[in-house]
């Protein structure tokens, strides 16, 4: 078994161990080549903290510690008086640069939000840059017992820890036990593509509180149907479901992962319609694969392009041949949004001069995978009210596909695709026409991973939406101790709120629906088209990136990805009124009612999208408005606010 720390003793015996042997330890626990810049590195750490530690005649010393699943290293922990100290050393460094500071910041809040050991714990990060000059510190302590990062030079690291455990006291910590305790992460979409890539199996990279469904046991459900499949010759659409944010993507992403056993000739697909997400996770895996291999971005690219697939290719290609594809196993995500036959042939005869298409998506895909001669596995990913693009069918295509046509193949479906957000007013038995189908529990994901802070989001956004306000108060008493929800009418309020709440790379974002044309009066712009891969992936030092709160993205480019905070700026294309909400669309000089109910639940669902997105916490931006703007009537936006008030969110003020 692999050790999660390069080197661990008491800093007693550190002080007295021979420099060399712990230069050695770290060596043989290196599991990579180690180059010379790092071997000088942890000489020159050994050396400083020799002469700064030895003060501390009881105390714990790690060198290297992973921080489990994800990859992450700390240069060195200390456990004192039962205070977890970091310190991420900058060997070389005359200045203290905001990059490790964030650094060594994201490692404590890692720590305290998945690590079991740490989360009652003092946690103290220390940016150490050896060379430059002292700072005064200040010594603050957060509500959650994560200090403010501080600042030090290879000289004043001993008398800096001692200003700090004598300002606070906890009880005594079993290192090793530490190093040991369970670690339970809820990573980004982002985070758990690279790891998946790396190949760590997907119940390490998966919550596993209590209550928590674990994402093994749908992907285990999923599995147990593709051996089945190719075991007896047959084929199998399975339908998974799960509240926003619960890991759908994650569990398809895992399949296709799984079922690439190449000397078997099984080959499996991941399939998107959302181009910001393919385009998001794609940069992502070729990043993080060019940094760990020292390869061009551009090289790594070529081959998780092939991992993760953007579904409109693989539908075009299958106009070029009645071949059946390579891969016996097609993972679809968010497949509600697929599209309607109407859409898809029109889209044929424009783009592709195919004037007699008569096929939706839904249709057009499972032919293709029915020229399978042996067996095959559709898995439909469904996301309950997401469908935002007009021509959408929802899953009802699906069903009416395998009512008509395809006997022979089985269906699975998720026992909760009964409720309304799935199937509306309809009943499974209507939509399949009364052919044989199997509920399995299984593949149902019922707790939300993206708002690690509190499993009531997704709930509390349905009874918000549903008009349910009375409901969704109750649920919001519940929420806002771990996942704050803030109201404001000041825009400059909501930026400082956000950025006042994250800490270290947190990303936070300004997000606004696609219908919200009259935020332009308020500096808030929703292009159509964003450089929505540098909105996620650039730093705090890059114009395009999120945390400039300067473009915002619209639920096309966020659905499916999340940030940390968020805040939303509501316009009044869906406003409360005396019956309700309402929809509107802003054309030309003023807002139209939109009277089609399907584009009534496109528009309610961009805000179930939005509303949805941040991991962490979320500051709704209402508008004042103006009289002298009837685009910007006030009440367009006072009856919103009110409404909201109503559900129990709390406002910020200046």
């Amino acid at each position: 078994m692999s050790r999660r720390e390069y080197y661990f003793d008491s800093i007693y015996n550190f002080i007295s161990e021979k420099e060399d042997s712990v230069l050695g330890q770290l060596l043989i626990n290196d599991e990579f080549e180690t180059s010379d810049l790092q071997k000088m590195a942890w000489r020159s750490e050994i050396q400083i903290l020799k002469k700064q530690l030895s003060e501390f005649m009881h105390g714990d010393i790690i060198f290297e510690y992973t921080i489990p699943r994800m990859g992450h290293r700390v240069d060195v922990v200390c456990v004192i008086e039962g205070i977890i100290i970091l310190l991420e050393f900058k060997v070389g460094d005359k200045e203290y640069k905001k990059a490790t500071s964030d650094q060594v910041m994201d490692y404590a809040l890692d720590l305290k939000y998945f690590h079991e050991q740490s989360r009652s714990r003092y946690i103290v990060p220390i940016n150490v840059s050896t060379k430059a000059s002292e700072q005064q510190n200040e010594y603050y302590c957060m509500a959650d017992n994560i200090y403010n990062t501080v600042l030090c030079n290879e000289k004043n690291i001993g008398r800096t820890i001692r200003e700090i455990i004598s300002q606070i006291k906890d009880s005594l910590l079993d290192t090793q036990a530490w190093i040991d305790s369970r670690y339970a992460p809820t990573p980004t979409i982002i985070e758990a593509a690279q790891a998946l890539y790396r190949k760590h199996e997907v119940e390490v990279i998966s919550r596993n509180d209590a209550g928590a469904k674990n994402l093994t046991i749908t992907t285990e459900a999923i599995s147990k149907i593709i051996d089945q499949c190719k075991n007896n010759n047959e084929k199998a659409i399975c339908f998974v479901t799960g509240v926003p944010g619960a890991g759908k993507t994650l569990a398809g992403l895992n399949i296709a992962n799984e079922r690439h056993h190449f000397n078997e000739d099984e080959h499996a697909v991941f399939l998107s319609g959302n181009g910001p997400l393919v385009d998001v996770l794609q940069n992502a895996l070729a990043i993080d694969r060019a940094e760990r291999e020292g390869i061009t971005k551009k090289n790594a690219l070529r081959e998780t392009k092939a991992f993760i697939q953007i579904i409109h290719k693989f539908r075009d290609e299958a106009l070029t041949t009645d071949l059946a594809p390579v891969e016996s196993v097609a993972i679809f995500d968010e497949a509600q949004r697929a599209w309607n036959k109407e859409s898809l042939a029109d889209f044929m005869k424009r783009k592709k001069g195919i004037p007699e298409f008569n096929q939706s998506e839904p249709e057009f895909l499972i032919s293709i995978m029915d020229r399978h001669k042996d067996w095959a596995v559709i898995v439909c990913l469904v996301g309950g009210g997401q469908e935002i693009y007009n021509g959408e069918a929802g899953i009802q295509d699906w069903f009416d596909t395998l009512s008509e046509n395809y006997q022979d193949w089985k269906v699975y479906l998720s026992d909760k695709i009964t409720d309304t957000e799935y199937v509306g007013e309809s009943d499974i038995s209507t939509l399949l026409h009364g052919r044989e189908y199997q509920c399995i529990s299984d593949l149902h994901l019922g707790v939300s991973l993206r708002s690690f802070r509190s499993e009531k989001l997704a709930l509390f956004v349905k009874l918000l939406l549903d008009e349910k306000s009375e409901e969704a108060k109750n649920i919001y008493f519940e929420l806002k101790q771990s996942y704050p929800i803030f109201l404001t009418r000041d825009f400059e309020i909501a930026k400082k709120w956000v950025k006042d709440q994250a800490r270290g790379t947190e990303r936070y974002g300004l997000l606004a629906s696609s219908e919200g044309k009259r935020l332009r009066a308020e500096g808030i712009w929703v292009p159509s088209d964003i450089n929505h891969v540098g909105w996620f992936l650039n730093g705090k030092d890059n114009v395009d990136s999120s945390y400039y709160l300067e473009v915002a993205a619209s639920e096309f480019k966020v659905q499916g990805l999340e940030v940390d905070y968020a805040v939303l700026a509501w316009d009044s294309d869906l406003r409360y009124t005396t019956n309700g909400f309402d929809y509107y669309k802003f054309r030309g000089t003023k807002w139209n009612h939109v009277n089609q109910e399907q584009r009534q639940r496109y528009l309610k669902n961009a805000y179930r999208v939005l509303l949805t997105r941040a991991r962490q916490g979320l500051i709704i931006y209402i508008p004042e408005g103006s009289d002298e703007d009837p685009s910007r009537n006030p009440d367009y936006y006072n009856r919103t606010y009110r409404y909201l008030k109503d559900t129990g969110i709390e406002e910020v003020k200046g």
